[in-house]
């Protein structure tokens, strides 16, 4: 588990399924800016059982708060074969979570580890121009932006512009953490 001060991230656990598949389903509950499809839920329960939503390339958190109840996930895959990088993925299930750090938090304990943890020299996020908040995520986060790719994304009926923002394994690791800063 990544224990921060606002959440905590662990794996998926069984138990945790038929909940995890109920957001899955909820496509309201995604806003204009998250991926819409979705997998059948044998396909769903099949992935788990496969690997526990985590491989060596690709996994899935649950992120937690402080009452232990899931208020979203947080994911990070291989881009394609010859970089060295990762994305991320994330999302919060219900705007009540939502300005009280819980991301932000997330993404910089998911980056942390996995540059503390795998051979990775680049982690980005694929974020959509209009998503302020996931803007304001990665720029708290340590994340630059790199460019746009223009039409990359099909959502909503149309090809869509998105920005690309990314920090390297030595904008991380050498830093402190947070939690040591405050000790020191």
């Amino acid at each position: 588990m990544l224990r921060g001060t606002v959440v905590t991230l662990r794996p998926v656990r069984e138990d945790d399924l038929a909940e995890l598949y109920a957001h899955h389903v909820d496509i309201d509950n995604r806003g204009e800016y998250f991926p819409r499809g979705i997998v059948a839920q044998t396909r769903f329960v099949k992935e788990f059982h496969e690997s526990g939503f985590w491989t060596k390339d690709e996994g899935m958190l649950v992120i937690v708060n402080p009452d232990a109840q899931i208020i979203g996930h947080i994911e990070f895959f291989k881009t394609v074969n010859y970089l060295a990088e990762y994305e991320l993925s994330y999302i919060l299930y219900g705007t009540e979570h939502r300005r009280q750090g819980a991301m932000t938090e997330a993404v910089t304990l998911m980056v942390r580890y996995l540059f503390e943890t795998k051979p990775m020299n680049r982690i980005r996020l694929v974020i959509h121009p209009g998503n302020t908040a996931s803007r304001r995520i990665a720029e708290k986060c340590g994340f630059r932006p790199e460019g746009t790719a223009r039409g990359a994304w099909y959502n909503a009926g149309r090809y869509q512009d998105v920005e690309i923002y990314a920090i390297l394994h030595h904008d991380v690791i050498g830093r402190s953490r947070p939690d040591q800063a405050a000790e020191a």
